[in-house]
């Protein structure tokens, strides 16, 4: 229906929604392991033109219940222009449930308590953070643009102004050598921001943004593998205590195993499916390798309850 300027992106759960660009790109646009706004230049749209597609998808589409703003940087219009967006928008969506976008940290920060508010108000009350790592060298080595403390703020500043906040981290993104920081300062951050929703995915370097991720990093980077991305996420989930209820999901496509839960009451029992999954993982390879031992192994544990309820759940997930 729309013209839409590609690449277009949106967060998983935004499948259905409806998606106005009301920016081009991202404004920071230097996070290394970032590939998705690199053939953009960062734009505001004009006011015209959005107005022109908030009409025909209200012709065309009234019964839309969410509505995601992109590209990547839609926070970082003029609160004026955004409220503007915002106030056309609601009236002629009835059905109007949500509208969301993704957020950076200095985003969040650059706009005061009463900005924030007044977008809340107007419409827009969840937004997208990339966490990414709470470790501050991590952070410093991708050039992610902010530290785990103006993350921590960033949060708190959203949550103190009503904003659902759901937020992203990536896994390997230390690669070998940092993963044991990477996953206790991350655990740290999402401990002192309790986000409502967090996401994990695995690191993946596209082709047209590896040599500058690997120079940015200023010394030899290496990948983890799923094993070590499993143990990253047991790890991970063994030291989140959020003081509030946390929604935790791990099913991203480039993750190897999909888990999820919410915290605090199903910590154990995700901690359980890890440690099952891992045995797994290690048999499969000990069999790739030729170690025929194992099929009795496998089959110990196939036998085993714990494995049965989980591979019912996997089954139930899909």
């Amino acid at each position: 229906m729309f013209d839409y300027d590609y690449p277009l992106y949106r967060p998983p759960s935004e499948a259905k929604s409806l998606i106005f660009q009301v920016t081009l790109g991202c404004s920071f646009n230097k996070c290394s392991y970032c590939n998705m706004y690199r053939s953009k230049e960062y734009s505001e749209r004009p006011w015209e033109e959005i107005k022109m597609e908030i009409d025909l998808a209200a012709r065309h589409m009234p019964g839309t219940t969410r509505i995601f703003l992109a590209d990547g940087d839609a926070l970082n219009l003029p609160t004026d222009k955004m409220i503007q967006i915002l106030d056309y928008i609601r009236p002629r969506f009835p059905n109007l449930e949500r509208i969301s976008c993704y957020a950076m940290p200095q985003n969040i920060l650059k706009k005061s308590p009463e900005e924030l508010q007044k977008i809340y108000a107007a419409g827009l009350t969840m937004f997208y953070i990339g966490i990414e790592s709470g470790s501050d060298t991590i952070l410093k080595k991708v050039t992610k643009g902010a530290t785990g403390q103006t993350i921590i703020k960033s949060c708190q500043k959203a949550k103190d102004a009503g904003y659902t906040i759901s937020c992203m981290i990536i896994l390997g993104l230390g690669g070998k050598t940092y993963s044991e920081n990477h996953i206790e300062e991350t655990a740290k951050v999402l401990n002192e921001s309790a986000p409502h929703y967090v996401g994990a995915l695995t690191l993946h370097l596209e082709d047209g943004i590896r040599d500058e991720f690997l120079t940015k990093f200023k010394e030899p980077f290496v990948p983890i593998d799923d094993s070590e991305a499993l143990a990253e996420l047991e790890l991970l989930v063994s030291k989140i205590e959020p003081a509030t209820q946390v929604v935790f999901r791990a099913n991203h496509g480039s993750n190897a195993y999909p888990i999820g839960g919410t915290f605090p009451q199903d910590k154990q029992s995700m901690l359980e499916k890890y440690h099952i999954s891992s045995h797994i993982l290690n048999f499969a390879g000990q069999l790739a390798l030729g170690d025929f031992e194992s099929n009795t192994k496998l089959n110990q544990l196939a036998s085993d309850q714990n494995l049965k309820s989980f591979c019912a759940s996997l089954v139930g997930s899909k």
